[in-house]
């Protein structure tokens, strides 16, 4: 007969993975977690709610769902960060009304994606306790800063290396704010 190997109790807290303290503080909040993953090519924006028998996601929006909507630009910039956590807000406001923001162990820096995208599930309608401080410009968020880089670079290099991306899709990055609208006006006319 095998041993099976004994459970180390609190795993991912020796992993450094989970704050069991901060944990037990947002679930006797007794509201769903709003919990946003950002990777190098994807973000991930889910509402997560607490049963004895394991947590639920409620419901999640992924960045592959922009593409469907017709976003040609990086899946990860601050202006999808902010149309993934609109899309969610809009999808999710008729189920929710109030959530509490998880960063589980992450440290997030004031003015990241992960600020633009829970800055779009609140400009969707969702109530979520946050600080207004930590939010991107909105020059950023509309993707300003894209635009402005690209025509400074255009005409290199080093423009066909950084929007080879924008432009295997046939999307000029210097249309990017444009694009940002159209894309937001979708969300609302589905929503």
């Amino acid at each position: 007969m095998r041993k099976s190997k004994p459970v180390i109790k609190y795993r991912r807290k020796k992993q450094g993975k989970t704050s069991y303290k901060k944990r037990l503080n947002m679930l006797k909040s007794g509201l769903p977690r709003l919990v946003i993953r950002i990777s190098s090519n994807e973000i991930l924006v889910q509402c997560i709610e607490y049963f004895p028998d394991g947590d639920r996601v409620v419901f999640a929006c992924h960045s592959k769902q922009l593409q469907k909507l017709g976003w040609k630009a990086h899946r990860t910039n601050a202006p999808a960060a902010y149309l993934i956590g609109y899309l969610c807000g809009k999808k999710v406001k008729e189920q929710k009304k109030k959530l509490i923001f998880d960063t589980n162990k992450s440290n997030i820096t004031k003015g990241s994606n992960v600020y633009a995208a829970l800055k779009g599930v609140l400009d969707a309608g969702l109530d979520v306790i946050h600080s207004e401080e930590i939010f991107p410009k909105l020059d950023r968020i509309s993707g300003k800063h894209i635009e402005e880089y690209a025509n400074k670079i255009k005409g290199t290099d080093a423009y066909n290396k950084q929007f080879s991306s924008y432009i295997k899709n046939g999307f000029s990055p210097e249309d990017i704010q444009k694009h940002f609208e159209e894309i937001k006006q979708k969300i609302d006319s589905k929503a």
